[in-house]
């Protein structure tokens, strides 16, 4: 009986799904802890994925698509922007931080470089990574581009497209994917337009798709602007540009 067990027990092993989750990495700024999720398959020398997260810091859109990405053999990273003892309780705290590291964008810049450093240890090849980010993470992606981070490509998804207009549009390397909601009233046609500008000024290798019927968090599921024919369509195009760009 108790070797039908065991072998019962094996048989069982061998063909339930793959057991996915998301483990705790701990890093610094200086004397800021950090603190981010990686996926499970660490150590394995695949294409690695950064994500950024939206204002509010790690959320659960953010490690669905870390999960996601993971079964399409990636290795994903959420980084930590704000740090230990700064996680925003409300919209108010929120956009006040946020705002901070908008307009310190220096300070957010290198708070993304530290957690692309996070992804390579984890075992991310190098030269095949990509950042994708949320609303807020959505303008971080933007400022690896502008930062020229040694990355393959960026998405913005539902993030914000402006910069302060005293800076000056320089060229751009990585390839990017703009996912934007048509009815996002953050992004204003002059905004709009300064980004186009920015991307041919860089010469980059871009595309930005306008999704119809979408305010600014259609993306996320648990959000009332939440549009779910469109959020699936996004995602298959962010899958679409990694694969080209990381395989």
């Amino acid at each position: 009986m108790k070797n039908i067990c065991l072998t019962l027990f094996a048989m069982i092993s061998t063909t339930m799904p793959y057991a996915q989750n998301l483990n705790p990495v701990s890093y610094n700024d200086g004397d800021q802890q950090l603190h981010g999720l990686v996926t499970s398959n660490t150590g394995k020398s695949l294409p690695g994925v950064l994500i950024l997260p939206a204002w509010k810091g790690i959320d659960k859109e953010a490690k669905t698509a870390a999960l996601e990405l993971e079964k399409e053999g990636y290795i994903a990273f959420i980084a930590d922007i704000y740090g230990e003892g700064n996680i925003p309780a409300d919209n108010a705290s929120a956009a006040e931080i946020a705002g901070y590291y908008k307009t310190r964008y220096k300070a957010y810049q290198h708070r993304i470089a530290l957690a692309l450093e996070q992804l390579k240890k984890a075992g991310a090849v190098p030269d095949k990574i990509a950042v994708i980010g949320y609303c807020f993470g959505g303008t971080g992606a933007l400022e690896v581009m502008r930062a020229g981070m040694p990355v393959q490509g960026v998405v913005s998804i539902h993030g914000g497209l402006g910069k302060d207009s005293d800076r000056p549009n320089g060229a751009i390397s990585p390839r990017v994917l703009i996912e934007n909601p048509a009815e996002d009233k953050s992004v204003t046609p002059e905004i709009y337009d300064a980004v186009v500008r920015e991307l041919k000024d860089g010469k980059a290798d871009w595309q930005l798709i306008t999704y119809a019927n979408s305010g600014h968090t259609f993306t996320n599921p648990e959000s009332p602007e939440y549009n779910e024919l469109m959020a699936r369509r996004a995602w298959q195009h962010t899958l679409m540009f990694l694969e080209e760009i990381l395989r």
